[in-house]
């Protein structure tokens, strides 16, 4: 991107009424068949416009079309039964009633495909899309097939990258993969974790990213939070292997947080998507908050490679705070780019 500190969401923003229930996580669609089709395009439309009207630069889909960020890729995979569920731990904190690994694994048509083809036509600014990451994906569901957490990751690793190198055709600038497990399951990431993303991003051209975050503002993941101590060094586990990675760009938490900043520089060369929006609080970050966030992480991140960003998705937050905080990370991201060119 030629425009410095450009600034960007890491994943969703809030879905609207008619579509799925307001600042509910995951909310069932109100709509069905050619209605929803149509729905999601209002939506992602009504999105587009709200980050553009923010100043955001990297746009999205604002994932109006996924209800979950994992589940509704899987759901249009042949190999899954979504009707025989387990329980299972995810990421080793919460239960979760989830759909069962029945056979072989295997996408059959495009997912997201037409979804980023329209938003190419609705703008020139450059696009970034979210799938999930094979690591994540395995771990939100039950296997009674292949037995094996790294082969199942292999295997989605593949289809990943079919539907990447299909929305790289579309347009996309951007593909983001979504990889919270890296911060819980460090031995598989630097085992097998990191080499299943690289088998994802094989062959694309457009830039890639993955984003680790500490989760959605959910009960599930601030408890979590308090056991993590004064000092959260998750990033630390995986960094030195992700530095080393294909991937072009590393999407964080930071503002609010507890992560040291210095742990940036073990990742120092890579493009960073610094996230100086707080996705679990209501209170609006003022843009000199957000600009002392990007200060801190420019003391290890190179002006040209560091992307202003949040600090997870926004889809629990009520429109008009989500649309405050956008306000906030360009007006921050604004301040400090006047202090890099002065």
């Amino acid at each position: 991107m030629k425009k410095l500190l450009p600034t960007s969401t890491s994943g969703s923003l809030p879905k609207p009424s008619w579509l799925a229930q307001p600042e509910t996580l995951w909310s069932p669609w109100k709509l069905e068949g050619d209605e929803l089709v149509h729905g999601k395009q209002d939506a992602l439309r009504l999105s587009l416009q709200e980050q553009q009207h923010a100043g955001i630069d990297i746009v999205s889909d604002g994932e109006q079309s996924r209800q979950h960020f994992v589940t509704t890729f899987i759901e249009h995979l042949d190999g899954v039964d979504f009707e025989k569920r387990q329980t299972v731990k995810i990421r080793d904190r919460y239960d979760a009633s989830v759909p069962t690994v029945v056979g072989p694994v295997s996408r059959q048509k495009p997912v997201f495909v037409e979804d980023a083809k329209f938003l190419r036509e609705q703008t020139d600014q450059p696009i970034k899309w979210a799938l999930p990451g094979p690591m994540t994906m395995i771990d939100t569901l039950f296997d009674d097939h292949y037995k094996s957490r790294e082969k199942l990751a292999w295997e989605f690793a593949k289809i990943l990258n079919q539907e990447a190198k299909e929305l790289e055709a579309a347009g996309v600038d951007i593909i983001q993969f979504d990889e919270p497990a890296f911060n819980v399951f460090f031995d598989e990431v630097n085992d097998w974790g990191i080499a299943a993303l690289e088998r994802a991003i094989e062959g694309l051209k457009c830039e890639t990213a993955v984003h680790i975050c500490y989760g959605y503002g959910i009960k599930a993941n601030t408890d979590w939070k308090k056991t993590l101590g004064s000092e959260w060094r998750q990033y630390e586990e995986v960094f030195p292997k992700l530095q080393q990675s294909n991937i072009d760009i590393i999407s964080l938490e930071c503002h609010n947080s507890r992560v040291p900043i210095e742990l940036l520089e073990l990742i120092r060369g890579k493009k960073v998507m610094v996230g100086a929006i707080d996705v679990a609080t209501d209170e609006i970050e003022t843009p000199e908050e957000v600009a002392d966030t990007l200060r801190q992480a420019l003391q290890f991140v190179d002006a040209d490679k560091l992307y202003p960003c949040t600090n997870c998705g926004m889809a629990p937050l009520s429109r008009d705070v989500s649309n405050a905080k956008l306000k906030a990370l360009r007006a921050g991201a604004d301040i400090v780019r006047k202090e890099l060119t002065v």
